[in-house]
């Protein structure tokens, strides 16, 4: 959103057009509201780490706390330029002012990155060696920048963009059919533009991730493609229903060699199976092969639509306006979250039974104190709470939008 935000202002900098600082207000405005409950948010996170796996706290904390820190640090740079941004509309010089804005969002970026580190080392585990139990000769710039934390980063930042964009563009496409204000035309061609080269870039950055999970995480591998048998030339699955207890996958269509080659970039590679390694020891496939399948189907038809609206902005604009478009991306508004969220069951569901990959078993991290259900649904009511509270603010933030642009005779 600060990103959406910057490029609006850019646009008022260099066009003088009165819409766009409107519409960069309204925008910082949506990012004042996402970065107050971000904080409550994140604070509560804190806890729950600490409340729910306080094993995982004890021997992990004092190999990935650096990225933690560093997280902080972003977080608070981010607090000041937002608070520029927000309170230095004619006080600061133009072009000062939209670099704070811009700030925002890298530092934004840079704090999301931070803490994927930290997640990325509970995936490749490094800087460190494990004996008896107890984490010794401790390096934190190894853990720090272990081999996952940079693809897995990556593809998470751009995955960002991706739902967002369309998420925004969404949104502006439903205001713009129903009221057919100029200002929400405008500003969802610039969430649809971030939003379509995020979902073009994704493939390709998620080609990497996936072969950096057939090196480090082969089972992952297996439990995303639903495959039982160590296989060279191991098919792609399309669709399927894994059975776990015949230990098979049904009604898939199967792309001979295409998953060895994704996987190692040979149609002849071997690609581990699920049966090498014993059932307690691998993830809930049904599951994590079900949102590898949501993940790369939402994907795949995001790209297919970026590409066709950018398409439409080149070369026939007045179709990117039309009404047939504009219900398509109203129907994509949902479609980049999910997409993202079935990404993040994948790399957390695909890891079991594993909290620190290899090392530590989520069983054995998890709080042994009675009750712990409780504390849980007491987080899922603080996050209902939250999501309530964002959504009527950013309604009662729509509302006041409309009202001005009303009675600016727009």
């Amino acid at each position: 959103m600060p990103f959406l935000m910057a490029a609006a202002h850019w646009l008022y900098l260099r066009r003088g057009d009165s819409d766009y600082r409107i519409l960069t207000k309204a925008w910082s405005k949506g990012v004042a509201i996402f970065f107050a409950v971000g904080a409550v948010s994140g604070t509560a996170l804190s806890f729950e780490l600490g409340l729910l796996w306080p094993r995982f706290m004890e021997h992990a904390g004092p190999i990935i706390g650096m990225p933690f820190s560093w997280e902080g640090t972003a977080f608070f740079l981010e607090a000041i330029a937002l608070g520029i941004f927000l309170y230095g509309w004619d006080r600061v010089r133009p072009w000062i002012h939209w670099g704070s804005g811009l700030v925002v969002g890298l530092s934004g970026v840079t704090s999301a990155f931070f803490v994927i580190c930290a997640n990325g080392w509970m995936n490749s585990p490094a800087g460190f060696d494990w004996n008896n139990g107890n984490p010794i000769n401790i390096d934190p710039w190894a853990a720090m920048f272990n081999e996952a934390a940079f693809l897995q980063g990556l593809h998470m930042v751009v995955a960002a963009f991706e739902a967002v964009g369309f998420a925004v563009a969404g949104v502006h496409a439903i205001l713009f059919l129903r009221t057919r204000y100029r200002l929400h035309a405008r500003a969802l061609k610039i969430a649809f533009v971030f939003g379509a080269l995020a979902a073009l870039a994704n493939p390709v950055v998620g080609d990497f991730s996936a072969k950096s999970v057939a090196r480090h995480q082969p089972v992952k591998l297996a439990a995303m493609e639903g495959l039982y048998e160590t296989t060279r030339g191991a098919p792609l699955l399309i669709g399927g229903i894994p059975d776990e207890v015949a230990e098979k996958t049904d009604y898939a269509i199967e792309l001979p060699g295409f998953l060895s080659f994704l996987a190692y970039g040979d149609f002849k590679a071997e690609v581990k199976g699920l049966k090498e390694v014993p059932r307690d020891e691998r993830p809930p496939v049904l599951i994590t092969h079900f949102a590898f399948q949501v993940m790369v189907g939402l994907g795949s038809l995001l790209a297919l639509v970026g590409s066709l609206g950018l398409f439409f902005l080149w070369k026939r604009p007045e179709e990117f306006e039309s009404r047939r478009m504009l219900l398509t991306l109203a129907l994509c508004l949902p479609f980049g979250f999910i997409a993202l969220e079935a990404g993040w069951i994948v790399t957390e569901v695909g890891r079991q039974p594993w909290i620190i990959y290899g090392i530590l078993r989520t069983a054995e991290a998890l709080t042994p104190r009675p009750g712990v259900v409780y504390t849980l649904i007491m987080y899922a009511l603080l996050y209902g709470f939250l999501s309530f509270v964002v959504t009527m603010l950013m309604i009662r933030q729509t509302l006041g939008l409309h009202r001005q642009l009303r009675e600016e005779g727009r």
